[in-house]
């Protein structure tokens, strides 16, 4: 094809074939033969998905039962080994203590129904597998278990097995606890594991209710942006198709690899998102290539095949790229040496994974099939989308030449808004932040309140103090002198409410229960200290000091993430700027793609900081601050982020490039390639603000923050950086964006 033939064609993208016109043979040739394949091949293709996605849903139940509470323990780490070695020496006491609390508004636990439904309670605990010792009101110590206007009492309940058994006897303890009830004395079970499975329901309806709210929302922003209600049904088709599957595959994997509400949370959260914006992508240029063809009958099946190979070889190519992104950006999760993290990045990654299987084969062989009757529920005229017959004249062309006339005032001033935005970043605070409130109504929520309201809330996560001889050796006398003297101090620490130690061959744990929660900044400070002052007394010849427990668990996960964030950036730039190079042909553009990201990316997580650290807009919200973001948030974030915001980033690019290589005209590539871009991409942007943003309802905070934190990156993207930068920066750099040696 000549270079005169190109340029016109790209003048004039939109034109009206005859109808005997043979169809234009355009597009990667790879993409475009699979895309007629699948065409072709459609009715079997079809059947393939009907069964494979009935088997989906079938499985769903099951996995949704198989789900488990988030593992925030750290491979390695400090308290990982407290946890070995307390198994190994101390095995009564079991890996997790919770607790059976019991209350009453009208009776004491002098009264004998009282007394009876402890008694029962208490055995019916000890008959469960997994418990190791049941220390009942009466059989430990009455006057710490028992509260001062004796109506309320508590239970301590050891249990063994890992983070997935422990949830499963909590669960089972819970429904025993239910049976043990009078219509006189409450009984419930708190404690790590059983908070943490009814934060798994109250996530599943929190996710449910994000999607009742957003993916109707996202439907009619579809049909208003593709201007056709049949159009704007299959991307969430292809969305929900893709999120079935993912659950299919998260089945099978569930065998080998525990998953957690979190990631099920994410993935539902991503999946749609990505879902909803590949398909519209590529139907949205399968629609401008029947038009083109000027196809008007199903019958004409050549023709549609054509178009469905011309959408999979452009927009496909696309949208391959963006998902080999948002992979590679995830992959950077598993530098994490913690399941938590290993479970976001196979989770999301196989959602993400999914949605491109479906959309690379459901899709093609969902348009072969409607062809033309995908125009069908159109809106009416003034509401339809404008077909860019000249792109230099259209309105988004417009606004390009406007931004490239002043790129150093409009991009500055972008770079400005951006750079204030992300200021809050330099006051950032991490932590974890269980969501206690979320799981107010719930029966651990109502058991903690007990706690909380008659003892320490810090029964239900103490921190575990092992003192041993160098290397795990036994004490001799001197060292048992200094390790009583260590828990002297520790009983005077006015955030300890009570110390509980055991000693046993020459070595000694010390159950320290804060007088805060275990959850809080105070308790994370109160770990980190005692493991200094253990390091200051062994490095004086004392004996060996190690700190476990959750709150342990939270302060080792916290240093690995910190730690571990500018490894799991540079690798994250590393993988993309080599991919961007390969995808663009370009030095300058992958560079260039990679600063707005961190721009857009520091941005959102700034306005979050703002929001969920300072505490602006909690009424709105309807959240309280912690004071700090969920230590895994901007780790999160900006891996997810950094692979999404490349989807708008190589669709755009694309499109400039098909000019660049017709033209040579840096500002008509940038021109072209807005016009014909810009309306899909904030259709797009909407959808996932949207879906997104729908989980700022959830009443888990961290689906709130992460929620928000990709609403906002998401609209920063599309807004400031797609339509001021780009354009810009595009214009500043000029033929050297196409540079490659």
């Amino acid at each position: 094809m000549s270079r005169e033939t190109k340029k016109s064609e790209m003048a004039e993208p939109i034109t009206i074939a005859r109808p005997d016109a043979t169809p234009p043979s355009r597009g990667p040739r790879l993409g475009m033969r699979w895309g007629l394949l699948m065409a072709r091949r459609r009715r079997l293709v079809l059947s393939v998905w009907i069964v494979v996605l009935l088997g989906c849903a079938l499985s769903y139940p099951t996995l949704n039962a198989r789900l488990q509470a988030p593992d925030f323990g750290m491979d390695n780490s400090e308290s990982a080994r407290v946890d070995q070695l307390a198994a190994q020496h101390f095995p009564q006491l079991g890996v997790e203590q919770d607790v059976i609390t019991f209350d009453s508004p009208t009776t004491t636990v002098d009264a004998a129904d009282y007394r009876a439904a402890i008694d029962a309670a208490v055995h019916k605990a000890q008959a469960i597998s997994g418990v190791r010792t049941v220390v009942g009101p009466f059989d430990g110590n009455p006057a710490e278990q028992i509260s001062a206007n004796r109506h309320a009492a508590f239970a301590v309940v050891s249990i063994d097995g890992s983070a997935a058994q422990r949830a499963d006897i909590a669960a089972e303890l819970q429904t025993a606890m239910q049976h043990t009830a009078t219509n006189t004395v409450r009984v419930g079970v708190t404690g790590y594991s059983a908070v943490q499975n009814d934060l798994v329901d109250v996530e599943r309806h929190d996710v449910e209710k994000a999607e009742a709210i957003g993916i109707p929302v996202a439907l009619v922003l579809l049909v208003l942006a593709l201007g056709a209600v049949a159009a704007a049904m299959v991307p969430v088709g292809v969305a929900l198709a893709g999120i079935l599957l993912a659950f299919g595959v998260m089945f099978l994997l569930s065998s080998a690899i525990g998953f957690d509400s979190l990631v099920v949370s994410m993935a539902t959260m991503i999946g749609t998102g990505v879902g909803i914006d590949y398909a519209m992508f590529v139907v949205s240029r399968f629609r401008e290539e029947l038009t083109r063809a000027n196809v008007e009958s199903r019958a004409d099946h050549e023709r549609i095949a054509h178009a469905v190979g011309i959408a999979l070889g452009t927009a496909g190519r696309t949208i391959v790229a963006s998902g080999l992104i948002v992979m590679i950006s995830l992959c950077s999760l598993v530098v994490m040496r913690s399941p938590v993290f290993r479970g976001i990045a196979i989770g999301v990654a196989t959602a993400v994974l999914c949605t491109l299987a479906v959309a690379l084969t459901l899709l093609p062989a969902l348009l072969a099939t409607l062809g033309p009757t995908i125009n069908r529920g159109g809106l009416p005229e003034r509401l339809q989308p404008a077909e860019v017959h000249d792109p230099q004249r259209s309105g988004w062309a417009r606004w390009a030449h406007a931004m490239m006339a002043h790129p150093v005032l409009f991009g500055g001033l972008a770079i400005a808004v951006l750079v204030v935005a992300a200021w809050p970043i330099t006051g950032i605070r991490y932590g974890i932040d269980m969501s206690s409130a979320a799981i107010a109504n719930e029966p651990s929520g109502r058991a903690s309140a007990v706690i909380s309201h008659n003892f320490s809330s810090g029964l239900l996560a103490p921190v575990e103090v092992l003192i041993t001889g160098p290397d795990d050796t036994p004490m001799d006398a001197t060292g048992m002198a200094a390790a009583n003297q260590f828990v002297d101090r520790l009983r005077h620490d006015p955030r300890v409410s009570t110390v509980v130690p055991l000693s046993l061959d020459g070595r000694m744990i010390v159950n320290a229960i804060p007088a805060v929660a275990f959850d809080s900044t105070p308790a994370a400070n109160l770990v980190r200290e005692i493991r200094t002052e253990g390091e200051t007394l062994q490095a004086n010849g004392g004996p060996q000091v190690m700190v476990g427990g959750i709150s342990a668990e939270f302060v080792d996960i916290s240093n690995e993430i910190t730690g571990k964030l500018p490894l799991v950036i540079a690798l994250v730039l590393a993988c993309s700027i080599v991919f961007l190079t390969i995808v663009f042909r370009s030095v300058v553009l992958p560079i260039k793609a990679i600063v707005m990201n961190l721009l857009a990316t520091g941005a959102a997580l700034g306005i979050t900081v703002a929001i969920f650290q300072w505490g602006v807009g909690e009424t709105v919200l309807d959240f309280r601050s912690p004071g700090f973001l969920q230590v895994f948030l901007p780790t999160l974030v900006f891996a997810v982020l950094f692979g999404l915001s490349m989807d708008y980033e190589v669709f755009l690019i694309s499109r400039m490039k098909e000019t660049w290589d017709a033209t040579g005209d840096n500002r008509a590539a940038v021109a072209t390639g807005l016009a014909h871009t810009a309306r899909p991409i904030t259709a797009a942007a909407a959808i996932m603000v949207v879906v997104f943003g729908s989980f700022v309802t959830a009443n888990v905070l961290e689906l709130k923050q992460i929620g928000l934190a990709l609403a906002v990156a998401v609209a920063i993207d599309a807004l400031i950086v797609r339509l001021i930068l780009v354009p810009a920066l595009m214009r500043l750099f000029g033929k050297w964006n196409w540079w490659l040696p």
